[in-house]
């Protein structure tokens, strides 16, 4: 189920200079970074958001764009029908990281908060009822995966060789992106997935027939990890994930703690996953730091070397 590769070369038609085609730095002698982090709205979802927008005809957009989102995705649609000039609606759950909201808002975004469940079950239906407009699906949407996928084109184009693509996993669509680029042009590159421990349902259910439930806990790392597999986002792992991995909250404190202090790069929870994942290992790794979306509390405690 990987998107095939002139939809990922389109769609990087349709983001021409809108992104940034971002840097890939050494961290040591074996692992290097894509800095997602430093797109405009500080994470990757800037590809996706845009991408699906621009795809989209004048007729579709009419009553403008809704997505459900934490807040990294509210931020690169928001940002997308920003330029388009139409309406942004983004459904989030109440307990998303108020940084991230209010990013939100500055872009234009009209937030439309909810229970956690209830903002979870706007994801997997694909929508609400009563609330009009062009659902941009945060995750699933082949557009938004497109997108997601120009960094695999740029890795292939960029990068020195190297074994391991190691990539946080929210919902799957960066992943899904990311490996359908890389399974075409580098395809002796392994593809391995980083969750947070705490709800990891992708590391419980890869190379299984079926999907595992898991205990879920949310945590300090919102951008990735979650309760469950999004049955479509399953089917596309199976085929394009070789690895998944839980990383435990304490090894992916001391990775903020790290890129901030030796790469002096500030990056999320679900940014740090993959150097996290990365340095448990011996290959030739390149991990993505997707985002950069972090409450300066939350920040301080971390270099502190406290646990949030």
């Amino acid at each position: 189920m990987a998107i095939a590769l002139e939809e990922i070369r389109r769609a990087r038609e349709r983001l021409g200079d809108s992104v940034l085609r971002t840097p890939l730095v050494p961290y040591n002698e074996r692992i290097w970074l894509k800095l997602e982090c430093l797109q405009p709205i500080g994470c990757y979802k800037l590809r996706g958001g845009l991408s699906a927008v621009r795809a989209a005809s004048a007729a579709e957009l009419a009553a403008g764009v809704v997505t459900a989102s934490a807040g990294n995705m509210a931020q690169g649609v928001a940002w997308a029908a920003r330029e388009a000039g139409v309406r942004c609606r983004v459904i989030a759950p109440e307990n998303a990281p108020r940084a991230k909201l209010d990013r939100v808002e500055e872009l234009g975004g009209e937030l439309i908060l909810l229970p956690h469940e209830e903002w979870w079950q706007t994801i997997l239906a694909g929508g609400r009822e009563g609330i009009e407009g062009l659902f941009v699906h945060p995750v699933a949407d082949e557009a938004v995966i497109a997108g997601n996928g120009t960094i695999g084109l740029e890795l292939a184009e960029d990068a020195p060789e190297f074994d391991t693509v190691v990539i946080p996993w929210g919902g799957g669509g960066l992943t899904s992106g990311i490996a359908s680029a890389l399974k075409a042009l580098r395809p002796h590159v392994r593809v391995v997935t980083a969750e947070p421990e705490t709800g990891a349902p992708l590391a419980a259910s890869l190379g299984r027939r079926k999907p595992r439930e898991i205990e879920y806990q949310p945590s300090w790392v919102d951008g990735a990890g979650g309760r469950s597999l999004l049955p479509a986002m399953w089917e596309r792992a199976r085929e394009l994930v070789d690895e998944a991995v839980a990383v435990p909250l304490d090894d992916v404190a001391d990775a903020v703690r790290l890129l901030a202090s030796r790469a002096h790069v500030v990056a999320e929870g679900a940014g740090a996953l993959a150097l996290a994942a990365a340095l448990k290992r011996d290959d030739r790794c390149v991990c993505i730091v997707s985002g950069g979306n972090i409450d300066a509390a939350v920040l301080a405690q971390l270099l502190a070397g406290e646990s949030p």
